[in-house]
């Protein structure tokens, strides 16, 4: 995760983070990605359901009821779990979340434990009775997937009218006065509609936007061919960095991110090096606190059968399953050979990722983009699009 927003327009400084002692119980939502102690913020897939059939689900979601999905008691005994073992972030996902008929007693159990509990969702089913009900649970944040205006939003999720649907859902979030954001997954079918999703920011002023770079998992795996190439996806990043200068120009600090591809942080350090910008020795030390992806380490994922991940998207990989044993103790057992290396990938990478200059703001990227590419999860992500030339340069020393 890359705070376009936070380090091009200076929204965040390193004495910021500082200031909390780097502690991710203590440091504000806006801050935990410069976490030093790295404690995982869990993706919780609580249901497999879906009301959609997005074509790029990495669940392989579909509208019917599946087996095996953890109860309301193994559910609060995750939450338990993860509340002691000082997880700081719950973000309920799915398929889709709102279809979990408990929902709101898991996100109420888990903000009563002291948690920041979010949701990611396609918006279609927020009325404005849910929203109140989410506001008055005390939830943080509602991310909402929009890929795209209406006609090629609603293609992506394979129903008529889900534009219109998760429009009005986020309308009543605001209403409600919960913090909302857009979700958008960039690639070949939808590239040009990102100019509009910045309207649409500002149209409806909606606080944030995270843009995520597509990782070929689940049904996202047959979008693989129309992935961005590495020029396209320079463009695209380009134009979400200056789309969020021109809107800090505006007056309007609407806070952007990339998601899920690690090369975009060196890619805008480099670009506040070519502009001669007096915060580029800042972004360098804010990058190196933020140490890249963080598979298996800083992000886990749950799945609804109580299945524990390494994020969301390396579903075919399980260290072990919470009704059996708690998350912590998983989490935390490196007799697992990958568990062990995923808490440092570095010494594992190959290729020119082995020789990086950036493979400490970096993490090595997505290593299920490489395994699904290539068949070796240690060969470099197919997905970073630095030349070798900018990959020999790194990060000065003296901001270490």
């Amino acid at each position: 995760m890359i705070g376009i927003s936070k380090l091009y327009c200076g929204t965040v400084e390193p004495s910021d983070v500082l200031r909390y002692g780097s502690d991710s119980k203590k440091l504000p939502s806006h801050l935990l990605q410069f976490s030093a102690d790295k404690k995982p913020v869990v993706v919780w897939n609580c249901t497999r359901r879906c009301n959609l059939r997005c074509v790029h689900c990495y669940a392989h979601s579909a509208d019917q009821e599946y087996s095996g999905q953890m109860t309301t008691e193994q559910g609060f005994a995750l939450l338990e779990d993860l509340a002691e073992f000082g997880a700081p972030v719950i973000l309920f996902s799915g398929g889709e979340p709102l279809m979990r008929r408990d929902l709101f007693d898991l996100a109420a159990r888990a903000t009563g434990l002291g948690m920041r509990a979010v949701i990611s969702t396609n918006g279609t089913l927020i009325d404005e009775a849910k929203a109140a009900r989410l506001k008055e649970i005390g939830l943080s944040y509602v991310g909402v997937s929009l890929d795209g205006l209406r006609d090629v939003n609603d293609k992506f999720r394979g129903v008529e009218g889900a534009f219109d649907k998760a429009l009005r859902g986020i309308r009543n979030c605001l209403k409600a006065g919960i913090k909302v954001g857009l979700r958008f997954t960039i690639n070949k079918r939808n590239v040009d509609e990102v100019d509009g999703i910045f309207s649409i920011l500002r149209d409806e002023n909606i606080p944030r936007v995270c843009f995520y770079h597509l990782v070929y998992a689940g049904r996202g795996t047959e979008l693989m061919n129309e992935d961005l190439d590495h020029q396209g996806t320079r463009r695209i990043v380009d134009l979400i960095i200056d789309h969020t200068a021109q809107l800090h120009a505006d007056g309007l600090p609407k806070e952007v991110l990339t998601v899920d591809n690690h090369a975009d942080g060196p890619y805008l350090y480099q670009r506040m090096v070519r502009e001669n910008s007096p915060r580029a020795a800042d972004v360098a030390r804010l990058l190196r606190m933020n140490r890249g992806n963080s598979s298996g380490n800083g992000i886990g994922c749950v799945s609804w059968d109580g299945a524990v991940h390494a994020d969301q998207f390396w579903r075919h990989v399980s260290f072990g399953n919470v009704t059996e044993r708690k998350f912590s103790e998983i989490w935390t057992d490196l007799s697992d050979p990958l568990m062990a290396k995923l808490k440092d990938k570095r010494p594992h990478v190959k290729g020119r990722c082995a020789t990086c200059k950036f493979l400490d703001v970096c993490g090595g990227n997505f290593r299920v983009r490489a395994e699904t590419a290539t068949g070796d999860l240690w060969q470099p992500d197919p997905a970073c699009y630095l030349t070798d030339e900018e990959t020999s340069v790194g990060l000065p020393e003296d901001d270490a």
